[in-house]
Order: C-alpha cells, then structure tokens, then sequence
C-alpha cells in the first residue's frame, strides 16, 4: 500500500507540473498575441500594449502646436516665446472672445476650421484616450480642446447668433508682427437667423456635442453646458439653412464652404452619439441623409467635406453598439465606409492611383498632408473597429483585405510625415534631427524680444535666417507630387501650418502609439 501510494503521489505530482507548464505556455502564448504588432492581422485588441516609442515620441510633439496657436491669457508657459494675446477680443460687441486659437500662421480666428478643430480633437481623445494617457498626453490633448470650447461657448450668447469670426483679414494680412504686438482693430462677425450660417453652426455644435463626451466624467457640469449650447446650436443651423460663406463674405477666400448639408449630418450624429435620441438618428438616416449623404462616392475628409468622417463615425454603431444593425441608413454609411477604406488600401482594385512615388497619397497642391493625415486617421479608426467587433477583413470588389491593412496604410502615411520620404524631412516640426526651419508662421519668424509693429516686421519674412522660435508640432503643407519640399518662409502652400492638420495628426499618432487597443463605448 505503501509503494502504491508513493507511485501515486509521484504520478499526481508529474500531472500537476504538466499542467503548471501547459499553463504558462498558454499565457506566454497570449502575452504574445497581445503585444505584438497588427502586422500579421491576428492582433488581439486589448488593454493599450507595449509603446512604440517612434509614435509617442511624435505625439508628444504634436500636441505642443496647440499650445502654441492659443490665444488669450496663457497661464503657464508651456512655450516660452509666446505671452498673452488678443485679450480685447471681442469687447466691442461685451463678449470675452479672448481664447480660442489661430488657426495657421496668421492672427485670424476663423471659427469653421477652429470648430473642426475641436471635433476632431474631441474623437480622438474619444477612440484613443486610453492610449494617450499611456504616454502621458490625455491631459494636455484635454486641456487644448476645452480653450476652443471655453471660446465656443462664450461665442454663442443666445439660442439663434454665433461670432464665427475675430478679425478682419484684410488688414490682418496687411501685418507681418507677433500675436503679443497686435494693435490693428479686431472687428468680430456673427451669423444669427437673418443671416444664417448653417455650416458653421453645424460644425460648432458637433465640435461641443463630442467635447461633451470627452468631459461627461471628468467633468459633469462643463459636459452639460457643452450638451446644452450643442442642440441649441443644431436648432439654429437646421432651421436658418444658409452658408456663412454669403452671410460673411469675406471668409470666402480663406475658408469657403462648399455647402452645409455634410455639417447637419456631422452634427446629428455627433449629437446622437451624446444623447442616445434617436430622431438625431432618424435624421442622418432619413430624407436628410438621401439629400446630403453622397452614399457610394468616396471623398476625403477634412475642414470642408465631413461625409467621410460621417461615415465612419455612423459605421461605428454597425459594429459596436446599434441594436438596429438592419437599418438600411446606417448600411448605406458604412458601405460608403469601407469604399472610402478601399480606395486607400494600395493593392484594392478601387485604390487611388493618387499617390507620390514615395507612397504619400495626393490629393492637392495646397496644404499637401490634410487630406492623407486625416485619411490615415480614419483608416486606423475603422482597423480598430474591426478588430474590435471581430469582424477582421472586409471585401474590396471581390479583394479581401484585413484590418490589419487598413493600419499599415495608416502606418505608411505617419511615417512619410516623420521622415520616411525621399526628402527625408519630418514634416511635423520639432520632431527627428531634420525638420522644416523656415516654417511661414508670425509669432515663429520674430525674436521674443524684437520691437516691431504691423508694418515694420515684414524684415522677418523675407529674411534668409532660420526661425528663430521652433513652432513645435507644427504640421507644415507638406510636398508636391513629386515629394519636393522647398523650405521657404513665402511658399505658403508647403511652410504654413494650421490647427486642423494637426489635429488630424494627434489622432494618427494616438491609434498607433501602442501595439494594441480596444474601441470602448463613448459612454
């Protein structure tokens, strides 16, 4: 009995130990799964992963642009050559306008792409918070959108006016000085129901209506003030149709606004996605939609065409949360969708042939890295919807393609902006040892302590001297299509920056900051 009963003991011991080893093969197995890249497409989403440390480095360069564009009372100095501006803003009309930010290289403040601006800012931190707060940017990405939405709400004193606008720019651009120096006049505009400004109202109350998301936790109250201003203003820019653009002339030059139909639809389903009413949904996916929707023609994404980022951002419910996943309107956005995601994959049959011999995709002279910045974001945004709802691959007429495809398109695109390209620039400045220097930016190009007004500064335009303030996490023009960059603070269309690439840029860098992540409820 005694020698059975060793054997025995034994016998269990060697079943224990093998099971103890199967164990921690199982879990070394899973480890793995969960820290390795998407390359391979059989990445499991998860927690945020290992940090590459290419991407959070860039992004917390990024982030600093916003610092830099921020006007008003700066209370830390977080960028040591800018000081408090634009104060006055808007006390001829008993506002304070003072925040906000200028939106490229100017001292405009233009409020459709500074709107833009937050809404973009605001999705981001939304799909990729988590991932931010791995690398310690959650609070700075925070911190940035509530100066444009501070300058928002303060911009809409009553149910029916919005001031879009805060300087004349003209006069503006009759001025080459630092923002800090400003004494030209600073006259503000408004769109109110005699005249109307629907996209810009529309996008304003996207841009408050996903903030509110972004602050429902952190802050309640601020959240229901966002909430409150945001459905008042989609009110007022469904009920008074009309372009800002005929209301303000003047802003057509700079920020023209092809039509307001994509704004309505970008707003409701911003609204639907923070209130959870349904007739916000019902808009998108109702006659609204059939007028503005543009279903089965892809298009690219940015300050004046929101349909594609629609799009996505309704497909979201097809994967993640819409109980009606049978509704025909939602279907036809995420069709609309994936031909947007099909067209920037390389090897789909429908891709752009758009595209540099350095892999850029290209779209337009001007402002070259708008459109393949907030494309890539989108793809990296839908790839992780994907892999989320386990839904991994999807059909490009006939074409199966993964949603690991759709993060090395988003990859490729980062990577040429950080220096992958045959200039072997970052565009994105501050970042890596070779970057634009003579970025066409005001408060840049001037010494902190030169002496000069509006006229008398033009010597720092044309001068043959680098900048001698670095626009951190300025996102410059870009190339041609020939991958050519000239660095030259007068090539407007290639040295000037602006709020909106960057962020666009943010959220890039944010879904790819580590190996792995998980798309959560906005709730």
């Amino acid at each position: 009995m005694g020698k059975k009963g060793g054997c025995g003991f034994v016998g269990w011991l060697m079943v224990l130990v093998i099971l103890a080893l199967l164990g921690v093969g199982i879990f070394l197995v899973v480890r793995h799964k969960m820290n390795k890249s998407d390359d391979d497409g059989d990445s499991i989403p998860g927690p945020p992963g290992a940090i590459q440390k290419k991407y959070s480095d860039a992004l917390n360069v990024a982030v600093q642009f916003f610092d830099v564009q921020k006007a008003g009372k700066l209370n830390e100095d977080k960028i040591t050559w800018r000081g408090d501006s634009a104060l006055e803003d808007g006390s001829t009309v008993k506002l304070d306008l003072s925040k906000g930010m200028y939106d490229a290289g100017d001292h405009m403040k233009f409020g459709f792409p500074m709107a833009f601006t937050a809404t973009v800012l605001s999705w981001s931190i939304l799909e990729y918070g988590d991932q931010m707060e791995a690398v310690n940017q959650l609070g700075t990405a925070q911190d940035s959108l509530k100066w444009i939405t501070d300058f928002l709400i303060h911009a809409h004193p009553s149910d029916n006016v919005l001031y879009v606008q805060v300087g004349d720019p003209v006069s503006d651009h009759k001025c080459w000085d630092r923002p800090e120096d400003m004494t030209e006049k600073r006259p503000v505009f408004q769109v109110n129901a005699s005249s109307p400004g629907s996209d810009v109202a529309a996008e304003a109350a996207a841009a408050l209506a996903s903030a509110s998301l972004v602050f429902k936790k952190k802050d309640s109250d601020y959240s229901s003030t966002l909430l409150k201003h945001a459905k008042q203003l989609f009110s007022f820019a469904d009920k008074y149709r009309g372009s800002y653009c005929d209301s303000i002339p003047g802003s057509a030059t700079y920020y023209n606004s092809t039509g307001y139909g994509d704004e309505l639809l970008w707003a409701a389903s911003w609204l639907y996605h923070a209130t959870g009413d349904r007739s916000y949904l019902q808009y998108v996916t109702g006659s609204n939609g059939n007028d503005f929707a543009d279903f089965g023609n892809p298009s690219w994404f940015s300050w004046d065409n929101k349909l594609p980022g629609i799009q996505v951002l309704l497909a979201r419910l097809t994967f993640l949360g819409e109980k009606d996943t049978s509704n025909s309107g939602l279907q036809q956005y995420r069709e609309t969708a994936e031909a947007v995601m099909c067209g920037l994959i390389p090897d789909s049959p429908t891709a752009t042939s758009s595209r540099t011999d350095g892999g850029l995709v290209w779209v337009s002279d001007w402002n070259a890295l708008q459109q393949p910045v907030a494309a890539a974001f989108l793809a990296s945004v839908y790839s992780d919807y994907l892999l989320t709802s386990g839904k991994r691959q999807f059909s490009c007429s006939g074409s199966t393609f993964k949603s690991s495809d759709l993060k090395k398109f988003a990859r490729s695109q980062a990577d040429y902006v950080l220096g992958d390209n045959p200039m072997k620039l970052s565009y994105l400045v501050g970042y890596g040892d070779k970057y634009p220097q003579f970025v066409h930016h005001r408060g840049a190009s001037i010494p902190a302590d030169a002496s000069t007004g509006c006229s008398d500064g033009w010597k720092w335009l044309s001068s043959t001297d680098p900048n001698p303030n670095v626009a951190m996490g300025a996102l410059v023009g870009g190339p041609f299509k020939n991958d050519s960059y000239v660095d030259d603070r007068n090539n407007t269309m290639q040295t000037e920056p602006s709020t909106y690439n960057s962020a666009a840029m943010v959220g890039l860098l944010s879904g790819l900051v580590t190996t792995s992540s998980v798309v959560q409820s906005f709730n």
